[in-house]
């Protein structure tokens, strides 16, 4: 089975936390703080493997979970930082976020790992909080907390030719003849419900990759039927093959079907609409008068730089001159890869780079507040004398009492830290 979505899980690590402890050792009655740092967690990486190419993997495991940092240790020892995971997907897969359908990442032209989460930093050990006042500091940095998301990946398929049409008009037949492609042909609607790909081998080195795009209906734009399922591999195409049924073996009119099919590309997305396309008009050696219906459609088309080639997919009739043409016009297009642009950008900065927002409430009044404050008072005891004087440290350094002042706060007037208020003086 073609699989060409999923949705997975994927979290990088968390930090270690910093440690607490202090030197014992013989004949050193006063040791210090000695507490190691925390390890960091594991990044969550991409990398396009090109021995992979549909996402069935991703169907049996859906959470990826990078390692989380070790907890420092005493003696000044670091913890060991988390592994990071590498995720393998197929050249073409489009990484979306879950919740909004944006898109974060394309691994089309990518040849190098890419980095989507960062992993949590390792938190302090109490060595670094040890000061000429406080010289035996009993806390120490938690560590920095893992990224984690819900994403869906999308594979579209990359191609130089999709060959596109309403269903049954001979595509997979087409598709057998010219390729060493295997898909399952009947006379049914809809028999292909998966894009195949196929390389078409010229002589001397010449050929392109061709794929056959199951069967559009009207609506598909819309999404009526498998309508979006299909026209995303489309998407990624130099040149379209637009193939119909000349002989009009179920009653309905070839020029019809191409207006009615551009119209489909054109509402999924109108760049479709400006991509070269080649009409082949199949199932030839069923007309009876096959040169009247074949000059109607080059009068409707090729004047609009359209052309048209008479083939039978059965019999291989006409195939060698709509592929050499199809060639000759590929080496023509600029090679270059569709690559969709990231509709949002995670913020891979490490969290010890968050503001902390100091806003002005009301006369008299004035607001702490972010992840950084929070955090802080997740480990710091400000009822404790030492625990209060780290925090009056912690706001100092990070500018916080200059952004008081510079909003006008006056002696006596209070300042609001989550639930906590505490009365400002100098």
């Amino acid at each position: 089975m073609f699989a060409d979505r999923a949705r997975i899980f994927i979290k990088s690590g968390k930090g270690g936390d910093g440690h607490i402890s202090f030197r014992r050792e013989l004949y050193v009655p006063c040791g210090g703080p000695d507490g190691g740092d925390g390890g960091r967690g594991g990044d969550v990486y991409f990398v396009v493997d090109k021995g992979l190419n549909t996402l069935t993997d991703f169907r049996h495991i859906r959470k990826y979970c990078a390692e989380d940092g070790a907890e420092g240790g005493k003696r000044n020892c670091h913890g060991k930082d988390g592994e990071d995971i590498v995720i393998k997907v197929p050249a073409g897969t489009v990484i979306k976020d879950a919740e909004t359908g944006k898109v974060i990442l394309d691994m089309s032209n990518k040849t190098e790992p890419v980095k989507l989460l960062n992993g949590g930093r390792g938190g302090k050990g109490n060595q670094h909080y040890a000061t000429p006042t406080m010289q035996a500091p009993k806390y120490a940095q938690p560590g920095q907390r893992c990224k984690e998301m819900w994403v869906d990946l999308e594979l579209k398929v990359i191609a130089d030719v999709g060959l596109v049409g309403f269903p049954n008009v001979g595509k997979s037949t087409l598709l057998s003849r010219v390729t060493n492609a295997k898909p399952k042909i009947a006379n049914y609607h809809f028999t292909t419900l998966n894009p195949n790909l196929g390389v078409v081998d010229l002589e001397e080195g010449n050929g392109f990759v061709i794929a056959d795009i199951p069967g559009i209906i009207e609506g598909a734009s819309e999404g009526v039927g498998l309508g979006f399922e299909f026209l995303r591999h489309i998407e990624r195409t130099k040149l379209l093959i637009h193939m119909v049924d000349a002989a009009s073996t179920e009653g309905r009119d070839p020029i019809e079907d191409i207006y009615k099919i551009n119209d489909e590309l054109k509402n999924y997305n109108a760049v479709l609409a400006t991509r070269p396309q080649v009409i082949a008009a199949n199932k030839i050696d069923a007309l009876y008068e096959s040169e009247e219906v074949l000059q109607k459609m080059k009068e409707e088309f090729e004047p609009k730089g359209i052309k048209v080639f008479p083939i039978s997919a059965v019999s291989g009739k006409g195939l060698k001159e709509l592929l050499w043409y199809v060639n000759d016009e590929l080496s023509k297009i600029e090679e270059e890869t569709v690559e969709f642009e990231p509709e949002m950008y995670l913020d891979m900065q490490d969290e010890v780079d968050e503001p902390v927002l100091v806003s002005k409430v009301e006369e008299g009044v004035f607001q702490i507040e972010g992840p950084r404050i929070d955090r802080l008072l997740g480990y710091t005891n400000l009822e404790s004398e030492k625990g209060f004087d780290f925090f009056q440290k912690f706001m100092k350094e990070n500018d916080v009492l200059t952004q008081l002042e510079a909003l006008g706060i006056e002696e006596g007037d209070t300042v609001r830290v989550n639930d906590l208020e505490f009365d400002y003086y100098k």
